[in-house]
């Protein structure tokens, strides 16, 4: 466990480093886990400590939303000031992420139905 926990809080430190030293706009653990995913697909698998230590850690995932909830509570009255905008912002992005997940699926659909062609001679 402690050997798959170390691989994991070192992709996300070399993840968190490298946003900081190249100045990217995107969130170390972010990197890290993009890092991580790259090290497993080179391995073709997932170790089995790393696989028994991650399903242990998402078994309990919920417990990370209490620190959320705490804040949420912290700042209920700039909510209730706010939450017009709040809405509006969580409506546009969900519609805009249902719309770009749409699209990015039609693109792969389209994507393997083109890969089948070619690896079965080009038509029918």
């Amino acid at each position: 466990m402690l050997p798959a926990l170390t691989a994991l809080l070192l992709c996300q430190l070399i993840g968190e480093a490298a946003v900081r030293l190249v100045d990217l706009p995107v969130p170390g653990p972010v990197l890290g886990l993009a890092l991580l995913l790259a090290t497993l697909a080179l391995r073709r698998g997932v170790p089995a400590s790393l696989e028994s230590t991650a399903g242990g850690l998402l078994k309990h995932f919920s417990l990370l939303f209490v620190p959320a909830g705490v804040g949420v509570l912290q700042h209920l009255g700039r909510i209730e000031a706010e939450w017009l905008a709040i809405a509006a912002a969580l409506l546009v992005s969900s519609v805009a992420t249902i719309v770009v997940t749409a699209v990015v699926m039609r693109g792969m659909i389209r994507l393997m139905k083109l890969d089948d062609d070619v690896a079965g001679g080009g038509g029918s």
